[in-house]
């Protein structure tokens, strides 16, 4: 089974300082038939503009995951926390019991490029974390890069959910496969470049849910970034 999202499909909004494209539903975007996929909530694919902030807000009972593709993006938030991150660079937050933060790009002449993603977490009321890593190009380039994973294996962040999140880059004619134990299910979202998935050709800005299948083989056409989440 997979179900592909394309992007032209997806919610967006040029706020100006912002272009946003929401795969599921989020904030003023709505589709009952795109409300997340399985444990994930949201997956934002957001482009900042020079000096543009997404200003102090809230979050509460949701991890958070940052993913940046280009740019930089500051953070600063309640617990105290503050430090730019630059592409290949990955930030964690666990907004538990609640916190605050702003998020800007700090550039004055380059626009900031990432995925915003948001994660139920398998508990609600936990204490608020932040964490961040860097993964290089060398990293990811033919292999699934574990990014993220419950117990932080790999060297990889430590997400509250049993979700196993990895990045890859591919050149062109390269191929992988990526194993799925039963029961288990997967969002591929195309960073970049485009890439045949299980038979799908799936270019820059689509995703795809996938599940009962044993494995997804990935085939990239030109030079290629995809993540994918493996959750339950």
């Amino acid at each position: 089974m997979i179900i592909v999202r394309r992007s032209e499909d997806r919610g967006h909004f040029d706020h100006g300082w912002l272009k946003t494209y929401h795969t599921f539903s989020f904030s003023r975007y709505y589709d009952p038939d795109w409300m997340g996929f399985r444990t994930m909530r949201v997956l934002n694919e957001d482009r900042v503009q020079p000096g543009g902030e997404f200003s102090t807000h809230r979050h509460k009972n949701m991890e958070i995951i940052s993913y940046v593709l280009d740019g930089a993006l500051s953070h600063r938030d309640s617990m105290g926390n503050g430090s730019t991150i630059y592409r290949g660079d990955v930030q964690r937050i666990t907004a538990g019991v609640g916190i605050t933060h702003s998020e800007t790009n700090p550039s004055v002449v380059a626009p900031t490029h990432f995925f915003q993603i948001w994660l139920v977490p398998a508990e609600d009321g936990l204490e608020p974390e932040y964490e961040q890593r860097g993964f290089s190009e060398r990293d990811k380039i033919g292999v699934f890069c574990m990014i993220a994973s419950p117990d932080g294996r790999e060297g990889s962040l430590r997400i509250n959910q049993d979700i196993f999140f990895h990045a890859s880059i591919l050149d062109k004619g390269k191929k992988l496969e990526y194993l799925l134990p039963r029961g288990r299910h997967a969002w591929v979202q195309i960073a970049g470049g485009e890439i045949e998935v299980n038979g799908a050709r799936l270019a820059a800005g689509d995703g795809a849910g996938i599940g009962e299948v044993p494995s997804i083989s990935f085939t990239a056409d030109q030079r290629s970034e995809f993540i994918l989440l493996n959750m339950g």
